[in-house]
């Protein structure tokens, strides 16, 4: 009996009833499972993920649930050696796993850091400033999110089965909200073992994570509007879905990521023994042969400059010849098979479609040598590069993808007529432009990225760092308009609230700072009964503020920081052209001086709780301040963030800088690192 892929429901490991679907190795064609998913109770599921996973996820910060994915990050990297073992059987080479395996859990060490730095620690994630919208400021409003109350729905592709499910995963995680996911059932194998190392781990809370290994069942008839499905695979399917009745009853949030004829642009500026020729070369050969072709940024056409395609023909047939096809666990083999023989015929048709408006110029269905493996028994397939002449005229190179190692060239005349050929792609989640030329570029750019989800600009002076076309990034969106399905994914913060809700909220400026955890202008304002700065951080609080004495800005201190920093621009030294400035009636005050003379005002000397001040944001000076004005400062404590385990917090204090007619001649926020109780008791 072959072994049957499990399914995680309820956190317990559970079989379909049925026989199932037979999955084979990629290289070998022998048998390596069966996958099956009948029986499984799919509302149960959804309902025990709402229940239990999002309850036990919103329990956490956003900093505890970074912490977690980067627990969870650190366990895998200690057992990716089975995984690494097992992709080989998905036909993936060492290095196509490496984008799969350690690509997928580099996107979990990325959310964390994201979760950790960049979002506050705590279960409300504030969207921009207040929106003062009464006359007095007593009634106010803010845009917050919060976490959705129900499941994320996450079906992948086969191409990748780690990356692509963790890269879902992890904003999901952050964000607060349990995953259902379902991989692709070709590659289901790889994305199980990583699941039950997963759970193995107890990292994850109870209902945090499901599997579903085959049919999704009766799964969307028990979606709510609180529910979020995020796509990957074909167009028509992700049609098929967003038309059941339960999405679009309850307006249930979908995303997709689908078909994308991805288009790389070779300027006319890089021709035949430039680095650029080069460049756009090397990068089409990885693009094509990096596993094996099946990557959804894959470039499908290639853009080039008529004058020199026989040029382009010859040297990626040279390039292209080096790529050594064979048993991917080899050493000595560059690409391995594509993920099964259903998918190789199905390479073979739309190569066959192609064919009918392009040429044939390299590779094709003649004989190829396959090493340490039967070429009849895995799902190899020559890389194939195909020329069409006329492309503006011909519709199948621009609608038909041959999801493998397959590229057309596309010449063109002009640089509009190059736009247009991208534009023709209909969408597309990444494009690339390998050009040397600046305003090339740019022509480029503004033709065509709104056509684009993302875009990759190479030349001689990037090219040793660069990412490269087909390489999507989890600090940056990554989905596409039209054909790549009008989703987005990762980009950092923004994949976190996908999965979130915004909701504005109005009332008074003491209710929502209280909501959100940041001071508004209007709430109150707190005798902090000692100087804040001997505060620890656990002892202030949101509101302590310390107004502080007066003083006056001379003619002198002025001169004097001019003298002593350099800074001699005429507005503050020189009264008659000064006074020529429509801003000013004759010398000013400089700004800095404005900040140095505050900080002065309210800073505590001695050695305290208050560790630096790491930076000051949104400086703003009012209006301008002249020899003879009074200075006074208010400062509010306005958000407080725990570094858990550093001894430290960061606290954020709004800072207004006001004359002798109390009028704010300055704002901005400072920025200061503040001991805990427990630090500031080791020391003293």
């Amino acid at each position: 009996m072959q072994k049957k892929l499990g399914n995680l429901v309820r956190d317990q490991w559970v079989e379909g009833t049925g026989d199932g679907n037979i999955l084979t190795s990629a290289v070998s064609g022998a048998v390596l499972a069966a996958i099956n998913s009948d029986g499984l109770d799919f509302g149960g599921m959804l309902q025990h993920a709402r229940d239990v996973g999002g309850s036990n996820l919103r329990k956490l910060t956003f900093h505890e649930r970074g912490e977690m994915l980067k627990a969870l990050a650190q366990y895998l990297m200690e057992h990716k050696k089975e995984l690494y073992a097992l992709s080989t059987e998905t036909g993936a080479t060492r290095a196509d796993s490496w984008v799969d395996i350690d690509g997928g859990i580099s996107t979990l060490f990325v959310f964390s850091s994201k979760a950790r730095r960049e979002m506050p620690n705590d279960h409300v994630y504030l969207d921009g400033p207040p929106e003062r919208i009464s006359k007095n400021g007593t009634f106010t409003a803010q845009h917050i999110f919060t976490p959705k109350l129900g499941a994320a729905v996450h079906i992948n592709a086969y191409n990748f089965p780690c990356w692509g499910m963790l890269e879902k995963l992890a904003p999901a995680l952050v964000a607060g909200v349990p995953a259902i996911v379902k991989p692709a059932s070709s590659t289901a194998y790889l994305t199980e073992l990583m699941v039950r190392r997963i759970h193995a781990s107890g990292i994850l809370p109870d209902g945090a994570l499901q599997l579903i290994c085959g049919g999704v069942g009766d799964l969307f008839e028990h979606l709510t509007c609180q529910d979020t499905i995020a796509f990957t695979g074909s167009k028509n399917t992700a049609e098929f879905l967003q038309q059941h009745h339960k999405v679009v009853s309850e307006s249930v949030a979908f995303t997709a990521e689908t078909d994308s004829l991805n288009s790389s642009v070779l300027g006319p500026d890089a021709v035949p023994g430039t680095p650029e020729f080069d460049l756009f070369v090397q990068e089409v050969t990885r693009e094509m042969t990096s596993k094996a072709g099946q990557k959804c940024t894959a470039i499908r056409r290639i853009i080039a400059p008529a004058s020199i395609t026989d040029e382009l023909h010859a040297a990626l047939a040279i390039s292209l010849g080096k790529i050594r096809i064979g048993n991917p666990g080899s050493k000595d083999v560059d690409m391995g098979a594509l993920a099964s023989l259903g998918q190789r015929d199905e390479v073979r048709d739309r190569v066959s479609e192609l064919a009918k408006q392009a040429e044939i110029v390299y590779g094709g269905e003649r004989d190829f040598a396959v090493l340490e493996a039967d070429a009849e028994k895995g799902a190899f397939f020559m890389p194939t590069l195909l020329h069409c002449q006329k492309p503006l005229s011909s519709n199948l190179v621009h609608s038909v993808e041959a999801f493998g190692p397959v590229s057309t060239v596309l010449p063109y005349d002009s640089l509009d007529a190059a736009i247009e050929l991208s534009r023709l792609g209909e969408g597309s989640l990444a494009g690339s432009i390998v050009t040397n030329d600046d305003q090339v570029a740019r022509e480029l750019v503004l033709g065509t990225a709104a056509f684009h989800g993302r875009m990759v600009l190479i030349n001689r002076h990037c090219a040793a760092e660069s990412t490269g076309h087909g390489s999507p990034l989890p600090h940056l969106v990554h989905g596409g308009p039209g054909r790549a399905g009008g989703g987005e994914e990762m980009g950092g913060v923004r994949g976190v609230l996908h999965y979130m809700q915004r909701t504005a909220i109005q009332g008074s400026p003491q209710t929502l700072s209280h909501i959100g955890h940041r001071w508004i202008h209007g709430a109150e304002q707190k005798d902090p009964g000692v100087h804040p700065f001997r505060k620890t951080f656990e002892q202030l609080q949101i509101g302590d503020t310390l107004l502080t004495d007066s003083r006056e800005v001379t003619l002198d201190d002025i001169q004097h920081f001019a003298e002593f920093t350099g800074d001699n621009f005429y507005a503050h030294t020189n009264e008659e052209a000064a006074a020529k400035n429509p801003f000013f009636d004759g010398r000013v005050a400089h700004g800095y001086l404005i900040v140095s003379f505050a900080a002065g005002l309210f800073v505590e000397p001695e050695f305290g709780p208050v560790l630096a001040n790491y930076g000051v944001d949104d400086l703003r000076f009012a209006q301008p301040v002249n020899f003879g004005d009074t200075l006074r400062v208010r400062l509010t404590c306005k958000q407080k963030t725990l570094r858990a385990g550093s001894g430290y917090g960061e606290v954020r204090w709004d800072t207004e800088v006001t004359n002798q007619d109390d009028e704010i001649v300055a704002a901005y926020d400072v920025l200061t690192m503040v001991a805990t109780d427990e630090q500031w008791q080791s020391v003293n």
